[in-house]
């Protein structure tokens, strides 16, 4: 009897033991982010840096420092990538984090001036990857630590039409925007110059079905009319001078449609989707002056009220990849789904579009020659 007495009272022990040691890391997490909080509240502000419009809404919201009143934010807006290098090399340590576009960031990793922003992450809600898309935290950099990616927009084409001189069911796949029929019909965001458009050239670049061939195809027998102010592209697009509109801007996109102006997107193609970040990328600065309060910021960021907030800025126009809090507010078309074949164009190897541009570039040059002849 004693010898079951002793053998129950080591099973529970056991068991209490094991029941310990699988909280401990919730409890160690927790004790390291009051601990962090503490030291952050004594350096008493963080300095963010973007150039991002999504961080200055989220800073104008006035969410972070209401939380935490007794950590100053500071925000640097302009252009964040040369505006650290120039600092560092005058010596200044001055930036905390950067939030912003993920091209940028992952130019500061490539200069290698961060710390593993996977360290910085002890906030258990924050850590706990099971609230996230796929179940999992989502980075550009290989190693999964330096560039932390925060939000998702999936998209299937940056194609715009026309809606009184377009019929959409004539497409169905990408290689339907080359037929001769609309040579000559379509404008087109310059892709060569910074904005819409460069991750929709990545996604045709990387998808077998497509690949350097619709894009030499499309850049050089498509006669296309490009723009740079994107205000004129959706001009052009809403008074039918063009019937097609690629890589136009989509906030400008929606505006124009609730003025009841007849223009709509194009989509979704056979050849699938993609997701991309746009500007929901957070990285750590190494040497940052205020470390604890850098954690504090990008912990608040990806908790569940800081992705909130964040998603609520521009109509929705940023998705998080919180999967724990309400996608009301999301357009339809830019909610991600589960089961849903997506290639997401910003990872370590599809970042870079200097090869694709020089397809582009050798396919308009192509064009110029047939002309000159």
């Amino acid at each position: 009897m004693r010898k079951t007495s002793n053998r129950v009272f080591w099973v529970l022990a056991c068991a209490a033991f094991g029941l310990a040691g699988a909280a401990s890391p919730i409890a160690s997490r927790d004790a390291e982010w009051q601990k962090t909080v503490e030291a952050a509240k004594k350096e008493g502000q963080v300095a963010i840096y973007t150039n991002s419009s999504q961080t200055t809404l989220l800073v104008n919201s006035g969410a972070f420092q209401k939380r935490f009143p007794e950590i100053k934010l500071i925000v640097a807006f302009g252009n964040t990538y040369p505006r650290i290098l120039s600092e560092r090399r005058a010596e200044k340590y001055l930036a905390d984090v950067a939030f912003t576009g993920i091209r940028t960031l992952w130019d500061l990793h490539l200069a290698r001036v961060l710390d593993p922003v996977s360290d910085a992450i002890v906030l258990p809600e924050a850590a706990d990857e099971s609230k996230w898309f796929q179940r999992r935290h989502e980075y550009v950099d290989q190693e999964r630590k330096y560039v932390f990616v925060a939000t998702a927009n999936p998209n299937a084409g940056y194609f715009y039409y026309n809606t009184k001189l377009v019929k959409p069911e004539g497409f169905k796949s990408l290689w339907d925007f080359v037929r001769p029929e609309l040579k000559g019909k379509m404008a087109v965001r310059d892709v060569r110059t910074p904005g819409p458009g460069g991750d929709a050239i990545r996604f045709f670049y990387h998808v077998p079905e497509l690949g350097t061939k619709f894009i030499r195809s499309f850049f050089g027998g498509s006669g296309l009319t490009f723009f740079r102010d994107q205000r004129q592209g959706v001009d052009w697009l809403a008074t039918g001078k063009y019937p097609i509109c690629a890589f136009c801007n989509s906030t400008m996109i929606e505006t124009a449609k609730l003025q009841e102006l007849p223009v709509e997107y194009l989509g979704p193609m056979k050849e699938g989707a993609w997701i991309s970040a746009g500007g929901g990328g957070v990285t750590l600065l190494n040497r940052a002056p205020h470390p604890n309060a850098a954690k504090v910021f990008i912990n608040w960021l990806l908790s569940r009220e800081g992705q909130l907030t964040l998603q609520s800025m521009e109509g929705g126009a940023a998705n998080s990849r919180r999967m724990d809090i309400p996608k009301d507010m999301i357009p339809a078309r830019l909610r991600l789904e589960d089961g849903v074949n997506y290639l997401n164009v910003d990872t370590w190897d599809r970042i870079s579009d200097e090869p694709i541009l020089k397809v582009i570039n050798a396919a308009l040059a192509e064009v110029e020659k047939g002309k000159s002849q």
